[in-house]
């Protein structure tokens, strides 16, 4: 896995104060994306150790709400089995902060993705330019949507989403 830049103490992406991992590597190019230099998978940086231990100094913070992934996509091809085991690593070592996670994939297409008993919170779909609203919480565009993954994940039918709180519109 390749990343482009962790970000401390961000308020914009989730839930409170949280470190942010910004991943290489994506193939949906949305029209005026906010980070078109993650698009390829070879770009930026190798996720190494020093990275990893970076983002667990910051996770070891009280207030730190927890962690973001965004990009680029994290599930990427390239990023979906390293993604999942970093997840997988931080819900065991911090088991009371939160994973959300950024994908221009739609829910009902990745809702069986094994990442998911991971993830908090979800933000599905692309950015589209004509739907886009400054207004919208944690969201660029109104197609896009704030899911509750561990609770649309206990419901009967886990294809019907069910909306974070702070998903207004």
């Amino acid at each position: 896995m390749r990343y482009h830049n962790i970000t401390k103490d961000d308020m914009l992406n989730g839930d409170g104060l949280r470190v942010v991992l910004w991943v290489a590597g994506c193939t949906h190019c949305c029209k005026e994306c906010q980070n078109p230099i993650t698009w390829d998978p070879d770009g930026g940086l190798l996720f190494d150790e020093t990275a990893k231990r970076e983002i667990f100094e910051q996770l070891e913070k009280s207030y730190i709400s927890g962690i973001t992934f965004s990009g680029g996509d994290p599930l990427h091809p390239s990023n979906r089995l390293d993604v999942r085991n970093l997840m997988a690593e931080i819900k065991e070592k911090y088991p009371n902060k939160t994973i959300w996670l950024y994908t221009g994939d739609v829910w009902e297409n990745i809702l069986h993705y094994a990442s998911m008993k991971y993830i908090d919170v979800l933000v599905d779909g692309e950015f589209v330019l004509e739907e886009k609203d400054t207004k919208l919480l944690w969201k660029g565009s109104k197609n896009q949507r704030v899911i509750d993954v561990q609770a649309t994940l206990a419901q009967t039918d886990s294809s019907i989403p069910i909306l974070h709180c702070g998903d207004y519109a």
